[in-house]
């Protein structure tokens, strides 16, 4: 077993690892880049000195001034929460492609609206304008996972939901590099400011044009009986005939997961809630799915994301330009890191390691650099010309370390557990779930990092890095192992105790369940012809 080897829960021909599964995820993950630009660029343009003499940011007092930030960040997760939940009730009626069009539309019109801030109109432009992209990244971040979730093969879906996180941060190493190029290269300007504004336009528009090109999701348009338009699309992704065993397999999987869904549930709008209202597992795995988003940014990371600059300087690092250079390295490694993790981690190291891992060494790192910050006295230091001490540099060291602790763990592995782990009948409300709930969390913090910086002063990376510590229990006894696991499955997986031990027994019942259904398809008269790791049916002869 290599490190690129797939673990397999049955016989699958190479035909279906194709270019097109991973096509579909790298267009549908330009609404990542959406994401992951904003969550950069807007932390370094507000400390632009361009915008902040336009806007007359000098006039306030500092906690005035950290409320104002704090509102121009924080309406944006607030309009992603609720674009999240409008998603549901789209993604139930349009279907995945559809519904992720319209929420591309909704993000370009407030992109295109914050380009009319200035001076004289005030900042309501802008407010006005993040709320509308955060609806559209909002709906998107619930539609996006869950799409590629159902087109991929499970032995690649992790690595394939990990396009969506590789997007993020190739998102935002734009967003941290942009501003300290136009600080570089530009006079300071109204227009200075505005082209990190401006910018936003390009992922939107990818996104938006790149959703013609998609096909829709097999499994939600069997689940509306549009099955002609199903297999035609899955047979499409899958490079593979209409009568190939693994598509057999794959929609007879599909259609014993939908019937089971009609008989527990029956039909229509409201009928997910009401299952999980009656059923005490499902609204386990809700609970789960959401506390996942919560350990997740109480990892620290939106603080990091959205107020590099703040959070640079209570390290020591002075100057706007030395300040973007930092923040602009931090995506580097970000993004390099996200890599790794999804070519070669998240699929073979599984998920529970990552977290636990990443959890353990994140919070050690977050205590040292508390601890250097309180011991050297940081922030009673004004000079802007003021040198890095070696304790300094070791705690910048340590960031960076934490860094690569957190990104290949906590920094994706959520979204690919969350687009997982719930059955057919509560699959979209879950994901909303897991996209509100990824969104109120993220508000709370953007909405009060800036005070919390104010007040706490280095007592902010002793709070992270308890919560780092927590989490790590909170996996242990609780997230069962999803790699590998068919979507089919995971009601299976979440009932199997204790969770640790879990993947390994569903696994081998799969293993089981394929040999009985290959032996049933050659009693009724039909033969399994070999085609490499794959497979057809043929009528056998007499």
């Amino acid at each position: 077993m290599g490190l690129l080897a797939l673990v397999e829960d049955r016989p699958t021909p190479k035909a279906v690892y194709n270019w097109r599964v991973y096509a579909c995820a790298a267009v549908a993950s330009f609404a990542a880049c959406m994401i992951g630009y904003d969550s950069a660029f807007i932390g370094t343009t507000l400390a632009l000195p361009s915008f902040t003499a336009e806007f007359g940011f000098k006039n306030y007092s500092p906690s005035h001034l950290a409320l104002i930030k704090a509102n121009i960040v924080s309406v944006y997760q607030a309009g992603a929460f609720f674009g999240s939940l409008i998603a549901y009730v789209s993604n139930w009626f349009w279907g995945r492609k559809n519904s992720l069009y319209g929420f591309a539309v909704v993000f370009m019109l407030g992109a295109g609206m914050m380009l009319g801030a200035s001076a004289e109109r005030g900042l309501g432009l802008i407010y006005g304008g993040r709320v509308l992209a955060g609806i559209g990244v909002g709906g998107a971040s619930m539609i996006v996972p869950i799409y590629i979730s159902e087109l991929a093969p499970p032995a690649v879906r992790g690595r394939l939901v990990g396009i969506y996180e590789l997007g993020w941060q190739i998102g935002g190493l734009v967003g941290f590099w942009i501003n300290y190029g136009i600080s570089k290269t530009l006079a300071p300007s109204h227009s200075q400011w505005l082209i990190p504004f401006a910018v936003q336009l390009i992922p939107g528009g990818l996104l938006l044009f790149g959703t013609f090109w998609l096909r829709e999701s097999p499994r939600w348009l069997l689940g509306q009986g549009r099955r002609e338009e199903a297999l035609r699309n899955l047979t499409w992704i899958r490079q593979l005939p209409a009568d190939h065993i693994y598509i057999v397999e794959e929609v007879s999987f599909i259609d014993a997961a939908l019937e089971e869904q009609r008989r527990v549930l029956g039909g229509g709008f409201w009928r997910p809630f009401v299952a999980v209202a009656r059923n005490r597992q499902t609204q386990w795995r809700f609970f789960l799915g959401g506390m996942l988003f919560l350990w997740q940014n109480g990892s620290g990371i939106n603080a990091i994301n959205y107020y590099s600059p703040t959070v640079f300087a209570s390290l020591g690092i002075t100057g706007t330009n030395t300040g973007f250079l930092t923040t602009g390295i931090f995506g580097v490694v970000k993004t390099t890191l996200t890599l790794v993790w999804l070519l070669f981690l998240i699929d073979r190291l599984g998920r529970r390691r990552l977290l636990m891992a990443g959890a353990i060494g994140g919070s050690l790192c977050m205590w040292f650099i508390g601890a250097y910050i309180k011991l050297a006295g940081v922030q009673s230091a004004k000079k802007a010309d003021a040198k890095l001490s070696s304790g300094g540099i070791a705690a910048i060291f340590f960031f960076y370390l934490w860094t690569a602790f957190y990104t290949p763990s906590w920094n994706g592995t959520p979204w690919v557990l969350n687009s997982e782990m719930f059955d057919q009948n509560v699959r979209a409300l879950g994901q909303a779930s897991a996209a509100a709930n990824n969104w109120f969390w993220n508000f709370i913090i953007s909405r009060f990092t800036p005070q919390m910086f104010l007040t706490m002063g280095y007592g902010v990376y002793f709070f992270f890095a308890s919560l780092m510590v927590l989490s790590v229990p909170f996996v242990y006894f609780l997230i069962p192992e999803t790699k590998s696991v068919p979507l089919e499955s995971m009601d299976r997986l979440f009932e199997v105790k204790p969770a640790r031990k879990a993947n390994k027994t569903v696994l081998a019942e799969l293993k089981e369940q394929d040999e009985e259904f290959r032996h049933d398809v050659e009693g009724a008269g039909l033969s399994i012809v070999k085609e490499g790791k794959g497979a057809h049916l043929e009528q056998a002869m007499a």
